[in-house]
């Protein structure tokens, strides 16, 4: 039987006054890729910074391995085994490369991911440790982000819009890179605005509009007309 490591149920999320999530139900099973797709707005950010406690809501609203932690703290939900590659990389800019990998590793938690592992999986980083973060190209930052991450060897990973401002040869690299990541057994959820490219990468995808479910399903068996009319509200 799969075993689901995140399950999201009935999701409300706010910012202020402000609701940007409406009763958002999914789940995630070991060692599967979801995809998280939708407009902008939609609401994949907040759900990305709800999971990763960046966004308090109620505790039941979010599973992990069973446990509640819908408002547990961004660095507690860290240590249980959830990171996030953010949207625009954020580096620390005054930090080298290798600064800001071993950074990732902090928590300390064990398993296959160390500086040397993900040198083997991005070589440039390597050849480029003891460089500013900021003097890289942005393909080559997103690697930085993705290596920071993986240094915590999370059980979940959480790419939010990976490709975005990336040239589409630095995305096939990035994207060719993800069955490695995969296969060291965890699993990961991806935003991403390139629909062919998430539905291409994962198992099962979701589509948000305007903060609610519009469409899940198996990704090879979900039609592009059912995506498009998720995806723009049609129907």
């Amino acid at each position: 039987m799969p075993e689901t490591i995140l399950e999201i149920d009935g999701l409300d999320s706010f910012y202020g006054d402000f609701q940007a999530l409406y009763g958002v139900s999914m789940h995630v099973e070991k060692g599967e890729v979801i995809a998280v797709i939708g407009a902008n707005g939609a609401g994949k950010t907040t759900l990305m910074r709800s999971i990763t406690g960046l966004l308090n809501n109620r505790g039941d609203m979010i599973r992990h391995g069973g446990e509640p932690i819908g408002d547990r703290r961004a660095d507690q939900i860290a240590g249980r085994g959830i990171a996030m590659v953010p949207e625009g990389r954020q580096l620390f800019p005054s930090l080298s490369v290798e600064e800001n990998l071993v950074i990732g590793g902090q928590m300390k938690r064990a398993g296959p991911w160390s500086l040397s592992s993900v040198y083997r999986l991005f070589p440039v980083l390597e050849e480029r440790r003891h460089q500013a973060s900021t003097s890289l190209s942005g393909g080559q930052q997103q690697m930085v982000a993705i290596g920071r991450a993986l240094m915590a060897n999370p059980e979940l990973l959480l790419f939010d819009e990976i490709s975005l401002g990336l040239a589409p040869i630095i995305i096939k690299s990035i994207y060719e890179a993800l069955p490695g990541i995969i296969g060291s057994g965890m699993s990961a959820m991806v935003v991403e605005q390139d629909i062919v490219k998430a539905v291409e990468v994962s198992d099962r995808v979701y589509c948000l509009q305007e903060g609610r479910v519009s469409l899940e399903g198996v990704s090879g068996e979900v039609s592009r007309d059912a995506i498009s009319k998720a995806y723009f509200g049609i129907g």
